[in-house]
């Protein structure tokens, strides 16, 4: 918490939270050993995507909300995909941080 980590993303699951469109990126730390043999999502075993998935799907029933949903199916997407997510998610995080997109009540730090 409150690092910046260099990592490599494998892949992009696309969550719906409260009928929100969440993306939650699949990466893995540059220096982490396994980081050579994962290039893509499907480098990653299905057993770590799968937990991943559940965990996302319930991680916020202990407060009492209802289970997360998934788009596509429920599949991760691929490497290349998620590169343009984060290209996507990047351009619109600097529009509204300089003003070019109303933020309505989100907090921008201006």
């Amino acid at each position: 918490m409150g690092t910046v980590t260099p990592v490599k993303p494998l892949g992009v699951l696309a969550m719906i939270d409260d009928g929100e469109l969440d993306w939650k990126v699949l990466a893995i730390a540059k220096d982490d050993p396994l980081a050579k043999e994962y290039n893509d999502i499907d480098d990653v075993p299905d057993a770590i995507k799968d937990g991943v998935r559940e965990w996302f799907r319930w991680y916020k029933t202990p407060d009492d909300k209802p289970i997360n949903e998934f788009g596509f199916d429920e599949k991760y997407m691929d490497k290349k995909e998620a590169e343009k997510i984060i290209a996507e998610t990047h351009e619109a995080w600097k529009k509204l941080r300089s003003g070019d997109t109303d933020a309505g009540k989100l907090w921008t730090g201006n």
